[in-house]
């Protein structure tokens, strides 16, 4: 695997969207007395380069404990580990490599700090570091794809069509279909969004680059009632061999959607350390009654408990799933996915708010998101009737909240 820092770009709704959660083994950090201390030993895959790589990393950074490039490199491929492997822990690492920075920040440190800023979805800072580094040096691409991902999530169109702009000036055909095709889709243009995303992917070189566009061309040919064509998609993406959390839940949202809980079942069970991949398992396994089903619900029920205690809010979207879905608490739900639709307006917050919304029989909560529907013209079938059914609700019902 290649750390190409704009790669890591394509990733950045993507990680955002997914936000990962903490377990209750890490709630509480400890902090090693030496450089030597081993605190704990990440599983890798046998045979898994990323393992060296990543021990070269480091071992640059030891080297050059003032180097601002190596230090960012590091901290980038930690980013890069959290997105495969769904381990919020990697980014707690890449935050301490680049902690020892706090002056004279090198347009690299700025836009790793962009990136710790976003993942801790305080986007407003994070478009301050990215604006930061392109002052410094306004060629970098990635700073301008991560821009145009925090606007996407944001639904700041116009913003993001001008980074996608930008990514064109600089000739990054790749960078650029991936940004237009994500706004046209959000935007009511998803067959044109599929043919942009289409040519990006033939313009492609590095297997990431691969698996992104073939995700997203997956997520918009759902979304276009082209199942068959989706599927094609997802299974290409997985064909290529790497660890993606955001592929493996896409791909498990779409067979949860089809009725197909087993194939959740068999794609996820080695990913219980990942907890959005953890919460799509306990879906598949309730929905088959299996025994498992249990376990996981309650392991899930404590990794919230734990993020609360961190004042960790950046998981709503998730938990408002976990609440409406495994707890059968609509009203939480309700309340969850509203908070997480203020900061985050992506089609998959849309529909946990609907959907909560609906559970609660609370239409207020949903009009935020018809609201969207209405401006962007986005064009997904099920969003829309979801929206829909939420205006046959009585309009002054409101259920009071229920803690779980």
């Amino acid at each position: 695997m290649h750390f190409n820092c704009y790669q890591w770009a394509l990733h950045a709704v993507l990680a955002m969207s997914g936000a990962l959660l903490a377990s209750p083994a890490q709630a509480a950090p400890r902090t090693p007395v030496d450089d030597a201390t081993v605190i704990e030993k990440l599983p890798f895959r046998a045979g898994d380069s990323r393992a060296r790589e990543l021990e070269a990393l480091r071992e640059s950074a030891r080297k050059a404990p003032g180097d601002a490039a190596a230090a960012a490199a590091l901290a980038q491929a930690y980013f890069g580990m959290a997105q495969s492997q769904g381990d919020p822990r990697y980014v707690g690492y890449a935050d301490a490599v680049v902690s020892q920075f706090d002056n004279k920040l090198s347009v690299d440190l700025l836009v790793v700090w962009g990136m710790v800023y976003q993942y801790r979805h305080d986007f407003d800072k994070a478009l301050v570091d990215f604006a930061a580094a392109l002052a410094k040096d306004p060629d970098r691409a990635d700073a301008h794809a991560w821009r145009g991902a925090i606007f996407l999530v944001e639904a700041q169109y116009d913003n993001a069509r001008q980074e996608c702009a930008a990514l064109l000036k600089l000739q990054r055909p790749v960078l650029h279909g991936g940004c237009s095709g994500l706004v046209q889709a959000y935007t009511g243009q998803l067959t044109a969004a599929y043919a942009t995303l289409q040519q990006a992917l033939t313009l492609a070189r590095y297997d990431d680059q691969r698996l992104w566009l073939l995700t997203r061309l997956g997520e918009v040919s759902a979304w276009l009632g082209q199942n068959a064509r989706a599927e094609r998609h997802y299974r290409d993406a997985l064909a290529l061999g790497q660890d993606d959390g955001y592929l493996l839940a896409a791909w498990a949202d779409f067979l949860l959607d089809n009725k197909r809980a087993a194939d959740v079942v068999k794609l996820l069970a080695a990913w219980e350390a990942s907890d959005p991949l953890l919460l799509r398992l306990a879906e598949a396994e309730t929905m088959l009654q299996m025994p498992a089903a249990k376990a996981h619900v309650q392991a899930l029920d404590d990794r919230f408990a734990a993020a609360k205690l961190r004042g960790d809010t950046t998981h709503r979207a998730e938990e408002a799933r976990f609440q409406l879905r495994l707890r059968k608490n609509a009203a939480l739900a309700v309340q969850l996915a509203s908070a997480n639709y203020q900061v985050q307006k992506e089609p998959r917050d849309l529909r946990m708010l609907l959907e909560a919304a609906l559970a609660a029989k609370d239409t207020a909560a949903a009009q935020p998101g018809r609201d969207w529907l209405q401006r962007s013209g986005f064009e997904d079938a099920r969003i829309r009737a979801l929206a829909a059914q939420t205006l046959q609700l009585p309009a002054a019902s409101k259920t009071p909240v229920v803690a779980p």
